[in-house]
């Protein structure tokens, strides 16, 4: 299986399947001189990992990220980085019973069809436990940014569960880390937990909407037509598993405003040019305009659920289809920590695209 590399300069490849021996990441192109430990990755990782509530799947992964090259006293060479995360936890015989048959909703029928061959437990490459290794690759992106440009911040919440959405008016910074689904509303997070209690209880799931946005940004980061920031973004959040639809700034619902609503007027501010609004996600022209970088991501519900529904086997024959094991109710709900990592990923690669191409030039604007 090719294609399992993304970025340009700052370039992770992920490694590993859900029921192997381990999984992980190789990063290539990290500056040299980058303070990182397992510790600071193992933060992040924390953040991602199964079992920590009654809301995900309760399979028992540590998640201890190894540094097994490209750092030496604390700090990166500038050689490849490679990450690695043991599985500890798997159950492979709960998987045994669809060897023959493909669940609905998963990679499974395209897997088989494609290759010819497919890794039935836990889905192998197509598992959200892939995520992981994003997520310790994210944590690294972090760090160099932090050493390069200390002023980014990124940071990820849920905005939706299945229909019921975050009221804005109640948007709380602060209550983001204090509940199950990195939810910015506490009263939507109340809402959200009765909700998903029952869908688990009866053996279903549910889909989320997450935002992502990356303060601090400098402008100019990205490039026009193909190069653009926006096309990055979009195509590392869209690779994540179970994600089906992304956008930037007001993405679909700019479809539904006239130019002089979705226009983000400029003024002239003490520290440089002022933005009325931010309908744009803080890219234009597939370039950072020095505003927040906004995009969202939805997530489908969990394919594997414990409700009876109609399949085929390898042979052709109709059957039926439970899907055991310990699964996500709300896969969205760990997939936050792993949109953060991958916007970090990709500011941190195109600032690197930035640096080497255009240095210190770039226009000024006011008072030379």
């Amino acid at each position: 299986m090719s294609l399992n590399t993304f970025g340009h300069l700052f370039r992770v490849t992920t490694w590993g399947e859900s029921h192997g021996p381990a999984l992980g990441a190789t990063v290539d192109g990290c500056p040299p001189g980058v303070e990182i430990t397992e510790d600071m990755l193992q933060v992040w990782l924390d953040q991602r990992k199964p079992g920590q509530n009654k809301f995900t799947t309760q399979r028992r992964e540590p998640d201890s990220v190894r540094i097994l090259s490209g750092v030496f006293e604390g700090k990166t060479t500038g050689t490849p980085v490679q990450l690695m995360i043991e599985n500890t936890d798997q159950r492979s015989k709960d998987y045994s019973e669809i060897s023959q048959k493909f669940r609905p909703g998963h990679a499974d029928i395209t897997y088989w069809q494609k290759y010819g061959i497919r890794d039935y437990r836990g889905g192998g490459r197509s598992s959200a436990r892939e995520t992981a290794a994003r997520v310790a690759a994210g944590g690294l992106a972090r760090a160099a940014l932090a050493h390069l440009l200390p002023q980014v911040e990124v940071k990820g919440y849920m905005v939706q569960m299945g229909p019921r959405k975050i009221d804005r008016s109640r948007f709380d910074d602060a209550a983001i880390d204090q509940n199950p689904f990195w939810c910015p509303d506490e009263t939507a997070a109340k809402d959200w937990a009765d909700y998903l209690d029952g869908l688990r209880k009866s053996g279903d799931s549910v889909g989320a909407v997450i935002e992502v946005v990356a303060r601090g940004v400098p402008a100019g980061l990205g490039a026009p037509i193909y190069g653009k920031l926006d096309t990055d973004i979009t195509a590392a959040m869209m690779s994540i598993n179970a994600v089906k639809a992304v956008e930037i700034g007001d993405g679909m619902a700019a479809a539904a405003l006239t130019g002089t609503e979705n226009a983000d007027e400029i003024s002239m501010g003490p520290d440089g040019p002022v933005f009325s609004s931010n309908h744009a996600g803080g890219i234009l022209g597939g370039i950072s305009s020095g505003q927040e970088i906004v995009t969202r991501f939805a997530v489908k519900p969990t394919s594997s659920i414990l409700n009876t529904r109609k399949t085929i086997t390898k042979d052709g024959q109709d059957s039926d289809i439970i899907t055991k094991g310990r699964h996500d109710p709300c896969v969205g709900i760990r997939a936050v920590p792993v949109g953060e990592a991958m916007m970090a990923c990709v500011i941190l690669d195109h600032f690197l695209l930035h640096r080497g191409q255009i240095g210190d030039a770039g226009g000024q604007i006011g008072p030379q």
